[in-house]
């Protein structure tokens, strides 16, 4: 079972959160500042945060523009991963992953089953790597968000997490770039 190792030091990682919606605003954004509040409260850096319309190709641009930053390790978005023709966050990700971290949705989704049963099937979260940066699309809900941050994001952004955890391989997310 997964534990933290209290012999290695916390090291915070920075994350950027993108919420996804035509119409949630700084003032009405519960999941976003739900998932702020859980970065900081952990001890993680707040890199950037922005709000964007369901629209595929801007979302797509500001992942890219933000997996090429080297102040943001992680995106995290929240919306736009349901099944109605609006909900476009998960081909936005896809469009920009390298590699998709599959387990994510599956574990997301038996989490969810916990708590809300088989509508968890209704939800397509998932995760993937780009340009050596994490990024995660959760559902839009804050208890969503709640969920993925509390089961699953506060132990594998977290490098004292045993057995393994997804900060200590971070450096070597890009390697393929650099072998010659």
């Amino acid at each position: 079972m997964s534990r933290i190792d209290e012999s290695k030091d916390f090291i915070p990682v920075r994350i950027a959160v993108l919420t996804v919606s035509d119409t949630r605003t700084a003032a009405d954004d519960k999941s976003g500042d739900t998932l702020v509040q859980r970065i900081t409260d952990a001890g993680h850096i707040l890199a950037t945060r922005a709000i964007l319309r369901d629209d595929r190709p801007q979302l797509a641009e500001q992942l890219r523009i933000w997996t090429q930053d080297p102040d943001i390790d992680v995106i995290i978005s929240t919306g736009g991963t349901g099944l109605t023709g609006r909900d476009v966050t998960v081909e936005a990700h896809r469009d920009v992953y390298e590699k998709e971290i599959e387990a994510f949705g599956t574990v997301f989704t038996m989490v969810s089953m916990q708590k809300i049963g088989t509508s968890a099937v209704q939800s397509r979260a998932t995760g993937g790597v780009a340009n050596g940066t994490y990024l995660f699309a959760l559902p839009g809900s804050p208890g969503a968000c709640k969920d993925a941050w509390d089961e699953i994001l506060v132990w594998q952004l977290d490098y004292r997490h045993r057995p393994c955890n997804f900060v200590e391989i971070m450096p070597r997310l890009d390697e393929h770039k650099r072998r010659k």
